[in-house]
């Protein structure tokens, strides 16, 4: 679930994904996925991209909150609460600091091409 959801949400342009697993000090849930999203329209569409891929793979949401918003949008798929954050409400809310005992669960990303702009 957790490889689904982080591609998905670099599929949409997604920034500094965490992952956590929160398994320990949370029964409802084991892992935290917490994306940032440039603007509200982008929060929107990588919620909606991880969303979508979750469901095509099978699993069921459970929850969705603060989708009108589009600053902090939560989707609770049960064993992974996926928070895709604007970056202005991740600095305010820190949720890292709030789960620092957690360790971090390591995901991989898939290799993109890299663009010439990268080479300059």
């Amino acid at each position: 679930m957790l490889q689904v959801a982080a591609a998905a949400a670099d599929k949409m342009g997604g920034e500094d994904l965490v992952a956590l697993d929160v398994s320990e000090p949370m029964p409802l849930a084991d892992i935290f996925l917490i994306v940032t999203g440039r603007s509200e329209r982008n929060v929107s569409a990588i919620s909606d991209e991880v969303e979508q891929k979750l469901l095509e793979a099978g699993h069921k949401l459970l929850r969705r909150e603060g989708k009108a918003g589009g600053r902090w949008i939560l989707c609770d798929f049960g064993d992974i609460v996926v928070h895709v954050f604007h970056q202005e409400e991740r600095q305010f809310y820190g949720i890292e600091r709030l789960w620092k005992d957690c360790p971090a669960v390591p995901f991989e990303l898939p290799t993109r091409p890299r663009d010439e702009a990268d080479f300059a």
